[in-house]
């Protein structure tokens, strides 16, 4: 009996890591960064599975240009970022999460000093998501993501010169529209709102949608190894900007 119950404790794995590469970054609309980048996180889960602690990582191949505000010459830069990420499952459909995404790319190049742990709101690389998602169906996921504390320019110049924190909303809703045994489609739209601000985060005048696509996802193998593969279609309303993002899952 003892032998069982030592057997039974040793398929919990608290921790677990995973890597995939890219052909550029997007999150929310955005192109994060236009180029090959390598995305790395390592996570903590409880064992009965309702809460994750984790860290995600991003760096790329090429550089962006940045202007450095001291010199004025622009300078090449890699794109760096280091996320927390923390999520609680109440139930099977409903989760709350809050992640502090820490993209730092360029800040030193642009003549900044970079500090890691700094959310001061002009300096524009640290900022506060507090989530929330739920799903409707199996199949269809409703994300509502809130920044917190005007963190990473999320905040609109006052006349007195103030600045008056957006509190941007971002709402999404995704749903596998379709699957088989080793593929599946999804679609989804996302929009900004602010009831603070005209501007928001992803917006410069009101809210507005700026993030509808597709993503098509497939398993290919590898003598015994499944690579998922997803190619997600993104158009952007806000910023006229449409791209197509490849996702090639490592481990």
């Amino acid at each position: 009996m003892v032998a069982q119950n030592e057997e039974v404790e040793d398929e919990y794995n608290p921790f677990s890591i995973g890597a995939h590469i890219k052909n550029m970054h997007t999150w929310h609309g955005f192109v994060v960064h236009p180029g090959v980048v390598i995305a790395t996180n390592v996570e903590f889960n409880s064992k009965n599975k309702k809460f994750t602690f984790g860290l995600w990582g991003g760096a790329s191949f090429s550089t962006v240009s940045v202007e450095n505000k001291n010199t004025g010459k622009m300078n090449n830069a890699y794109y760096k970022e280091v996320s927390i990420y923390t999520k609680y499952r109440f139930t099977d459909n409903f989760f709350i999460e809050a992640v502090s995404h820490n993209n730092y790319t360029g800040v030193e190049e642009r003549g900044d000093t970079l500090h890691y742990w700094s959310y001061d709101k002009t300096q524009g690389y640290n900022f506060v998501d507090i989530n929330f998602g739920y799903n409707i169906t199996p199949s269809t996921l409703v994300y509502l993501a809130t920044i917190v504390n005007g963190g990473s320019g999320d905040y609109e110049i006052q006349e007195d010169a103030s600045l008056q924190n957006s509190w941007t909303h971002y709402l999404e809703v995704s749903s596998k529209v379709w699957k088989n045994r080793n593929s599946s489609l999804s679609l989804f739209a996302g929009g900004a709102w602010s009831f603070v601000t005209d501007k928001t985060f992803y917006t410069e005048n009101a809210g507005n949608i700026v993030n509808v696509g597709t993503t098509f996802s497939k398993k290919f193998s590898i003598k015994n190894y499944d690579i998922p593969v997803a190619v997600t279609a993104m158009w952007n309303p806000e910023q006229e900007k449409t791209v197509l993002q490849l996702d090639i899952t490592l481990l």
